[in-house]
């Protein structure tokens, strides 16, 4: 591995922590926010469906964003480039608080995933810096059950801002934590990969290493993978602020409790994946999870259909379905990072890209089809689920089993 640190394992899971944190801002900036919608739409008097696209514009900053800064974190190494993005981040969070209309805060949500995405991408391939094999995704789950933290307590801290103080102070506290986590970087984070003058930012060379990517067959396979994954989780991102507070009556407060045991459910899932990995191979816990996962889906699709569910079965059977993300989400991104090393950050990126793409695409879906029920929120979460099944079953069957991905 070109350039790996010399560092103790203690220090290893220190660093995790400080870029679960990195990774943590972007949950942070969707969940905070989500108990304000009603509250957002009423100050700049718009409707829910236009504050919805406060969120696809960020989904979108986030996927473009990525492409942008995979190939600076090659070049420039990882500590000078994150930095730089989440002061950029910050200076949109700052902006959000002030916005007189909805398109302002339509345009500065869209900035400030522009710069939070560089955590993102920025995290994963600082792990690939320090890892190998299935300590990639050991060292994923980790960091999935401290990302899972974020979305525990983002909606109750949001519900309680928004009702205490108004939404525009959920941007204050978003640029305090943002803020809290470049001082950390800055004081403890050591650079994982020195400078690459071989690495070129021409948009020609740029967009030929990306492809120089999508030729890998593992990267392409268990990046559809990821991508169907998030799909399904940015659905129910989507969705869920209407079906549990409009549809089931819940207050804002209680949808942040809801959404954050949904969140407790990824993270424990995180935590049972490094124990998994002991005994069984990354690509064999996808297989199995992904099957799960998929007939919960079509469960929750033929239950909401028929409109058989009760509100407690159909909680339950989302967490569920959150619980196999938990291990579908590691997995696939130790699997498909696992063949580089020198563009581990365009590989990463092209990554979330491609999974926030696929997110924006569902985002847009479920409001798009909007119903007044619960319906097109199970169709996004079943076909998520079903094409993220088959993707992982053709892996398994074609793609042969390289020994940095054994236990």
């Amino acid at each position: 591995m070109q350039n790996q640190p010399a560092l103790s394992k203690g220090q290893k899971n220190r660093l995790l922590l400080i870029l679960g944190g990195m990774a943590a801002i972007g949950p942070f900036a969707v969940d905070m926010y989500l108990p304000g919608f009603s509250a957002i739409a009423r100050d700049l008097k718009t409707d829910i469906a236009h504050v919805g696209l406060t969120l696809t514009s960020y989904i979108l900053g986030i996927a473009i964003g990525q492409l942008m800064v995979g190939p600076v974190l090659d070049r420039f190494g990882r500590r000078t480039p994150i930095i730089v993005g989440l002061l950029t981040y910050l200076a949109a969070a700052v902006g959000c608080m002030f916005v007189p209309s909805i398109n302002y805060l339509i345009g500065l949500r869209f900035v400030l995933a522009l710069g939070c995405c560089v955590g993102m991408v920025g995290s994963s391939a600082i792990v690939r810096d320090l890892f190998s094999g299935s300590d990639i995704a050991r060292a994923m789950s980790l960091l999935m059950v401290i990302f899972g933290v974020a979305p525990i307590v983002a909606p109750t801290i949001g519900g309680f801002v928004v009702a205490s103080a108004g939404w525009r102070m959920i941007f204050v506290v978003l640029a305090a934590i943002g803020a809290s986590v470049v001082a950390a970087i800055a004081v403890v984070l050591p650079e994982t990969k020195e400078r690459d003058a071989r690495i070129s930012l021409r948009p020609d060379k740029v967009l030929l290493g990306y492809l120089d990517v999508l030729r890998d067959r593992q990267f392409v396979a268990y990046a559809m993978v990821g991508s169907a994954a998030s799909a399904g989780l940015f659905s129910y991102i989507t969705a869920s602020p209407f079906v549990f507070i409009n549809l089931f009556g819940f207050n804002p407060r209680a949808f942040g409790w809801i959404f954050g045991a949904n969140a407790l459910a990824t993270s424990l899932a995180g935590q049972m994946n490094r124990v998994l990995l002991r005994r069984l191979q990354p690509s064999k816990i996808l297989f199995i999870m992904s099957g799960v996962q998929a007939a919960v889906g079509l469960a929750l699709l033929g239950g909401t259909w028929m409109a058989v569910l009760p509100k407690g079965v159909f909680i339950g059977l989302v967490a569920s379905y959150l619980f196999c993300f938990g291990f579908l989400l590691p997995n696939s991104m130790a699997l498909l990072l696992q063949p580089f090393s020198r563009n581990a950050g365009s590989a990463s990126a092209l990554s979330g890209s491609l999974t926030m793409l696929a997110g924006t695409v569902a985002s847009a879906f479920v409001s798009y089809f909007h119903s007044g029920t619960a319906v097109p929120m199970a169709y996004a979460l079943a076909f998520c689920a079903a094409i993220g099944f088959v993707a992982s079953a053709r892996a398994m069957r074609r793609l042969p089993i390289s020994p940095d991905t054994l236990p």
